[in-house]
């Protein structure tokens, strides 16, 4: 079987990484591999078209490919809360918290990444067009091999763009490397409340997938929670990861990035979180409707979410 995410050299769907790498999914009776494909609407649209059982990505996006949640419903959330970091370079002098400082800048994100930004920095009265916000792919990344975090950051480091929104691990080369400065954390607090349930990064898989072969469907989460418990045990697992699927870099810094993530790392996907995000997901126009809870959620397993 097969599960794909958007990208590799990051924390963001670490747990699923996690899960291939340290036996969670063979413990379960599962063959599983990871399919990189980049970016997440693609990962989706191959979930529909039957090339991947599987998709580690960002909930929201699950509406690129299934309209009005037709066809798709979410099993477990590898993490909580909306997981991407945005970073401007250190020569603007920027306040942590301080979204204002995105004016007048050129922002690099991934599709539709891109609109929780958008998202986010409308709901903190930023106005795009009038403050000369420019939120634009990161030149030079056409997906692959490559992690999309990083290559932003050093495309910020060699001023191709002003700064970038992405994953912890891109913000961390960006900050360790002193080029960047951290202006917002959602997850911790930064920016408008609302953002923090605009996404989570989840597992999700196809209707047909749930009614064909449920327990192959409740094996992929008792893996993932599986995953989360071995890494909050020792964090030295994610190193042991990191080496095999890493630069050798990226390695040496998964283990703190993943740390930091524990206090979200929970399987739940909660009432709230839906309405939340469907709310962002009409906001934006990718979702006319007001699709129930049961309808988003597989939650037939909500039991094995502990």
């Amino acid at each position: 079987m097969k599960i794909a995410l958007p990208d590799l050299i990051s924390n963001s769907y670490f747990p699923a990484a996690a899960a291939v790498e340290l036996g969670a999914f063979k413990a379960e009776g599962l063959d599983m591999t990871l399919e990189l494909i980049y970016p997440v609407d693609a990962c989706y649209r191959a979930l529909k078209d039957g090339k991947v059982d599987f998709v580690a990505g960002s909930a929201h996006s699950v509406l690129a490919a299934f309209p009005e949640w037709q066809g798709a419903k979410l099993l477990c959330a590898q993490s909580q809360g909306m997981y991407w970091f945005l970073v401007l370079h250190k020569e603007f002098g920027a306040k942590r918290g301080d979204l204002a400082a995105v004016k007048g800048r050129t922002i690099g994100a991934a599709p539709w990444v891109d609109i929780g930004l958008k998202r986010m920095l409308i709901a903190g009265g930023i106005d795009l067009e009038r403050d000369k916000v420019t939120v634009m792919p990161v030149p030079g990344f056409g997906g692959g091999s490559i992690s999309f975090g990083v290559t932003a950051a050093r495309a910020m480091i060699e001023r191709k763009i002003d700064g970038f929104w992405a994953n912890g691990m891109g913000a961390e080369v960006a900050i360790t490397s002193g080029h960047g400065t951290l202006v917002a954390d959602v997850r911790r607090g930064d920016g408008p409340k609302e953002a923090f349930n605009y996404t989570q990064p989840t597992i999700a898989t196809t209707e047909a997938m749930i009614e064909r072969s449920p327990d192959t469907c409740a094996a992929v989460i008792r893996a993932i929670t599986r995953t989360q418990r071995l890494l909050k045990a020792d964090v030295n697992r994610a190193t042991e990861v990191g080496k095999k699927l890493f630069p050798e870099q990226e390695a040496g810094l998964i283990a703190q990035v993943v740390a930091r993530d524990f206090p979200f790392y929970d399987a739940r996907i909660t009432p709230a979180f839906v309405a939340g995000m469907n709310k962002f997901a009409r906001d934006c126009g990718v979702l006319k409707g007001d699709p129930g809870y049961e309808q988003v959620v597989a939650t037939r397993f909500k039991d094995l979410w502990a």
